[in-house]
């Protein structure tokens, strides 16, 4: 039985759910359909998208982490941006594989043999534009943050801001690759000049109201920064959560901040 639930959340717009739990979204045109993200790959998540679009297919991925990118195991090619190339062999590589499978039957999930050993090809190179659907425009655009190359997604027809991993109401910042909480304040409240009224995210099933970013980032304010919380997320990192907006977290590694010298200007 097939792990993948789905919600039409807009039109065109399909939130799709993958048995371990996060987002992938697809945006169907009448021409051409756009994938964003494939989910962790337990299942054959192309031929899930097939039963709802049969329109060709690009299948971009926001970023290189496992939870998003191991899926184009099932796909002939996938895009991503230039700066998280890097990163995706490690990633998708057969240790992290072994960590997901392990966690996969802890849920009590079947996990099949090839998804240890099926050859994932090297993502093409993903280029910040505008894609033309047929009656629905996507916009590509590089926001680093979560990581140096992530990607953001607006779609102006459905006033639609897609953000990756780049905002969730728990946004994470403490991986080696991340950036600064500074330098990916400065990155992502550019976003607010882009018209959208709704926002998806990766890892929650909601559609937002652009609000929600809104008094996120009006709340990443360098005194909230100071006053983040240790945490343990078994990191090496100086991992600090604060709390920007009542219901959000925001997960940084401390250090990387230097809230008590100079700014990292990466």
């Amino acid at each position: 039985m097939s792990g993948f639930t789905h919600r039409e959340v807009l039109p065109g717009v399909f939130h799709i759910r993958d048995a371990m739990g996060v987002y992938m979204t697809l945006l169907a045109g009448d021409e051409r359909a756009l994938l964003v993200d494939c989910g962790y790959g337990l299942e054959d998540v192309a031929a899930f998208v097939r039963t709802l679009t049969d329109k060709p297919l690009t299948v971009l991925l926001t970023h290189a982490h496992h939870d998003h990118a191991l899926g184009a195991m099932w796909f002939e090619r996938t895009v991503i941006f230039e700066q998280d190339r890097a990163e995706f062999s490690v990633y998708t590589g057969e240790a992290q594989r072994r960590r997901v499978a392990a966690q996969a039957r802890e849920k009590g999930l079947d996990v099949p043999q090839s998804y240890l050993t099926k050859t994932i090809p090297m993502p093409g190179r993903l280029e910040a534009g505008r894609i033309d659907l047929g009656g629905m425009t996507v916009q590509v655009i590089l926001c680093p943050g979560h990581t140096p190359g992530s990607a953001v997604i607006a779609v102006p027809e459905r006033r639609l801001l897609l953000t990756g991993d780049d905002w969730n109401p728990c946004t994470w910042l403490f991986f080696p690759e991340a950036l600064s909480a500074q330098a990916y304040r400065r990155n992502v409240r550019t976003l607010l000049d882009l018209p959208f009224d709704h926002v998806l995210c990766s890892h929650r099933e909601a559609l937002y109201p652009r609000a929600a970013l809104e008094e996120f980032l009006a709340g990443l304010t360098d005194e909230a920064l100071r006053a983040a919380k240790k945490v343990s997320l078994g990191h090496p990192a100086d991992t600090r959560e604060a709390v920007p907006a009542p219901g959000q977290q925001f997960v940084f590694d401390y250090v990387k901040a230097d809230l008590d010298g100079k700014e990292d200007r990466r």
